[in-house]
């Protein structure tokens, strides 16, 4: 080999290794590029990729009522989700998606757009689990479950607007799930997990946080009960082709609301179509004019002055009032009454004169005393106060038309609340939607005396010779008022448009159940409060008190304040009659 070639050998030679060596000074410093420089950012990108974290979801408190039957439970169900770049790569797989789902192309393009720049949509939100595998099974790059719970409502239309609902992140919108949702809400956990392209969990890494299930909450409400009323309540409503119904039941003795009823009502595990105005719950939420079931406080305001007593005389004669420019009418003349008599035939001239020889704040005192114009504090969302005026701007028509439930506004809870006091001799206790296991302080509304001789007065009601006969229950004495006041409308009170109500309570001896019927504009022919209220509560309460094995008290028939003629150094009075027809007293006359 002559010396040129040797040196061009030598010099390939050290070009070579010169090359080589360049090549890993380069990989070298790439190495510490990537590795040092851009180790951070390198790693967020591959968590990007690869780590998620995800919440982990626990299911919402259950509610239950009294006796621990379901009323709201939560069961789980999947939500497709996507990463919305990775998601983009996979337009192909979009109308197999698309179909399975139901929804359109252009729904899952518009998500994808919306979405731009995250790392998290959803696709759709509570589906079966079998369409969920199907999803999975289409392997869509991007595509994951998330496990979620749906609410279920058992009784459903029987407690639509009691117990209301949840929205698709499992928040309480309405009723009882709105009222408790802090305590029934779940707290979801967080977990860092490791997911392949496809969004299928590979393995988890860490656990952030753990989930927190919601509280379960037990209520006073007695779904038997309940669905007794709703039954009957919704039969009415047929019978009468009313506009609508409510009614409420409450136990005396504790203030347990044990039913809460609307009807028309709403199905909360079906709402499709559903109108708002299905929704609110119309016992807590809207106001009327009780008309006469307002009498026995006009009654009571009376006779805790000491002027009155249930055998007290009113003249009614002829029939008809003049106050202030109105004339107050009676269905008939029922001449000389006694106190008791007026609420057995509920006479408004005798109501008004009762009123009208009472100081304003005396009658307004009675109404305060037991509620009206206040929340109940029942617990509900969107209760309402009802309306009585200032007593200090009553003008005397006014205070006479008061008397009999007009120019007043109160809600079926609030009179609930209030006939559970007279029941309660004279103690009204405060209402609670959830069961009570210790004993809890009432408020004196009057006194016991005053009381127990009004729940006297208010058995002649259910009497033969009563507004209510309909109201009765085989075995059991039944105290009640009817009430039927025309509707207010645009233009004043309308001719033909009543509210129809009796509010009672039984037994008449020992009061554990009280009940407050509303029915809105009954047609049809009748429209009387003892014509379309007063079997409502006959209906509920033959079925009630047997299920809470309530006794029969078998009395008696009540004790009857009438009027007599003229007796002999007495100048008039009344006699009271025992069930043997026998006097058993007299009074003065008024």
């Amino acid at each position: 080999m002559s010396a040129a070639a040797g040196g061009r050998a030598g010099s390939r030679y050290w070009i070579v290794l010169s090359t080589m060596f360049a090549g890993f000074c380069l990989l070298a410093i790439r190495a510490f590029y990537l590795q040092v420089v851009e180790a951070s950012y390198l790693q967020d990108q591959s968590d990007a990729s690869h780590l998620r974290i995800i919440e982990d979801d626990s299911h919402r408190g259950m509610i239950l009522d009294r006796n621990g039957e379901p009323l709201a439970i939560s069961t789980p169900v999947d939500s497709v989700w996507a990463n919305p770049e990775e998601f983009a790569q996979g337009r192909g797989s979009w109308p197999a998606l698309a179909r399975l789902l139901g929804i359109s192309l252009s729904e899952l393009a518009q998500a994808v757009k919306r979405n731009a720049g995250r790392q998290f949509m959803y696709i759709e939100r509570e589906i079966a689990p079998q369409t969920a595998r199907r999803v999975m099974a289409l392997h869509i790059p991007g595509v994951a479950l998330q496990r979620e719970y749906r609410r279920y409502y058992p009784a459903g239309p029987v407690t639509g607007q009691l117990i209301g609902f949840t929205n698709v992140d499992d928040v309480g919108q309405e009723g009882v799930e709105l009222a408790y949702n802090s305590w029934l809400r779940a707290i979801p956990g967080k977990e860092r997990v490791l997911q392949d392209r496809y969004g299928n969990i590979v393995q988890p890494v860490e656990s952030i946080s753990l989930p927190v299930p919601g509280k379960n909450l037990t209520l006073s409400i007695d779904r038997r009960i309940q669905f007794l009323v709703y039954r009957a309540l919704k039969a009415a409503v047929k019978k009468f082709h009313a506009h609508a119904a409510s009614a409420v039941v409450v136990d005396v003795r504790t203030g347990e609301v044990l039913a809460v009823v609307n009807v028309p009502s709403f199905n909360p595990n079906n709402r499709s179509g559903l109108r708002s105005s299905l929704v609110r719950d119309r016992a807590v939420t809207d106001v009327f004019e009780p008309g006469s079931t307002l009498k026995p406080f006009t009654i009571a305001a009376a006779m805790e002055t000491g002027k009155y007593r249930p055998g007290t005389l009113i003249n009614t004669s002829p029939g008809s009032i003049r106050v202030g420019g109105y004339t107050i009418r009676d269905d008939e003349d029922s001449g000389i009454i006694s106190v008791a008599q007026i609420i057995e035939k509920s006479s408004n001239v005798g109501a008004t004169k009762i009123a009208l020889s009472l100081d304003p704040e005396t009658m307004w005192n009675m109404f305060h005393l037991v509620g009206f114009g206040a929340p109940t504090g029942v617990g509900l969302p969107g209760e309402a106060s009802g309306f009585v005026r200032p007593f200090q701007q009553w003008v005397p028509s006014e205070q006479a038309t008061m008397s009999f439930g007009y120019g007043i506004s109160v809600s079926v809870m609030q009179l609930a609340q209030a006939y559970g006091g007279i029941a309660n001799d004279g103690v009204m206790m405060p209402l609670t939607i959830l069961r009570r296991d210790q004993p809890v302080a009432g408020r004196r509304i009057m006194t016991a005396t005053t009381a127990r001789e009004l729940r006297s007065m208010l058995e002649l009601v259910v009497s033969n010779g009563g507004t209510a006969p309909a109201a009765a229950v085989a075995d059991y004495q039944v105290a009640g008022k009817t009430g039927t006041a025309h509707r207010l409308g645009r233009d004043g009170y309308e001719p033909n448009s009543y509210f129809a109500s009796f509010s009672g309570f039984v037994p008449a001896s020992d009061p554990r159940l009280a009940m407050v019927i509303m029915v809105n504009n009954p047609r049809g022919g009748d429209y009387y409060g003892g014509e379309v209220a007063a079997p409502v509560f006959s209906r509920v309460m033959t079925g009630a008190l047997r299920l809470l094995n309530i006794p029969p008290d078998n009395l008696p028939h009540p004790q009857r304040w009438v009027a007599q003629a003229p007796a002999p150094g007495i100048g008039g009075g009344f006699v009271r009659i025992n069930a043997q027809g026998g006097d058993a007293g007299a009074g003065g006359k008024l």
